[in-house]
């Protein structure tokens, strides 16, 4: 415990927010995962309480996802898609689920982005309260796999209200491939507006 407080305190003095969750490995023996906080500039992006849950690791939103106990891997392998929660939404209303990669192949060299892991359109507002956004699934859910060797990637959650009436798809293009997607494009066609909350988290592959 009391490197544990070390660690934390050089972190604090480091201007780095981190906190600490003790786990247990199958030998009963605990192992502490720190958590970290996204640096101030990728930070800006998290607007308006968008809760996306894993197991596990709870809500992810502005974090990077730890290495301990294996959760890049099965972030990327095994979880299916998280609980995302806006308590904020209008019951009366309908909202449309965005989950794109803006890093596709890497943050250096973006050239495929925005890559659509994730459209939900119609979602009601009642089910974002309750972190259910069922809808009609324009892209199934696509496990955030960042290439070997492309460094962090950023998995961005936006969630805009829909437009009463307003029949929201994607054309032929768009359904050849989900990478290379405009989605500033998209947002216009539709005409979404800005997102009412958006969150991110960011993750590297597994193995590096």
């Amino acid at each position: 415990m009391k490197l544990l407080g070390v660690a934390l305190l050089a972190a604090a003095l480091l201007g780095t927010l981190v906190w600490a969750k003790e786990t247990l490995w199958g030998d009963g023996h605990p192992q502490t995962c720190f958590f970290e906080l996204l640096s101030s500039l990728d930070n800006k992006f998290c607007r308006g309480d968008l809760e996306v849950v894993y197991p596990e690791l709870g809500d992810v939103g502005c974090t990077y996802i730890p290495a301990c106990r294996q959760y890049r891997h099965r972030l990327s392998r095994e979880w299916s898609s998280p609980k995302v929660r806006y308590p904020q939404a209008d019951k009366s209303k309908k909202y449309v689920l965005v989950m794109v990669d803006p890093d596709a192949p890497s943050r250096a060299d973006p050239r495929n982005r925005f890559w659509r892991h994730w459209l939900v359109t119609d979602i009601r507002g009642a089910d974002l309260r309750a972190g259910n956004p069922r809808g009609h699934v324009l892209t199934e859910y696509v496990r955030p796999a960042p290439p070997s060797r492309s460094g962090y990637h950023r998995y961005q959650f936006l969630l805009y209200e829909q437009p009463a009436h307003e029949a929201v798809a994607l054309g032929a293009e768009e359904l050849v491939s989900p990478g290379a997607w405009s989605m500033e494009r998209f947002v216009e066609r539709f005409r979404l507006g800005s997102p009412v909350a958006s969150t991110q988290f960011l993750t590297k592959h597994d193995g590096d």
